[in-house]
């Protein structure tokens, strides 16, 4: 591994940390729906980035189930993330509709 892929991996990390870091300190203030999925999403993007790291080190194994050649974990992580952010962007969005009427 050289130089520049050691401090891709660093910031990625230190920058998702402070990220997920952040959103926790929001969901114990806020209640709301829409805020409340996209910190979820937020903390599943930084567990995918842990999950990225452990593979690239081969601790993560390929796991049991794959869909084609590709590990199940590695399927369904964006997938989750970008299903809570799409939840809550609907929320928003009818929530904004719904004013609107």
């Amino acid at each position: 591994m050289d130089s520049g892929q050691t401090i891709f991996i660093m910031c990625q990390l230190v920058m998702g940390a402070v990220l997920t870091f952040l959103a926790i300190m929001l969901w114990s203030r806020t209640r709301d729906a829409a805020w409340m999925l996209i910190i979820i999403g937020t903390i599943i993007a930084y567990i995918e980035i842990i999950h990225y790291i452990l593979e690239l080190f081969g601790m993560a194994g390929g796991g049991f189930i794959q869909i084609g050649s590709v590990p199940l974990s590695s399927f369904l992580l964006p997938l989750l993330r970008m299903g809570f952010l799409i939840a809550a962007f609907s929320v928003m969005f009818v929530r904004g509709f719904r004013k609107n009427k």
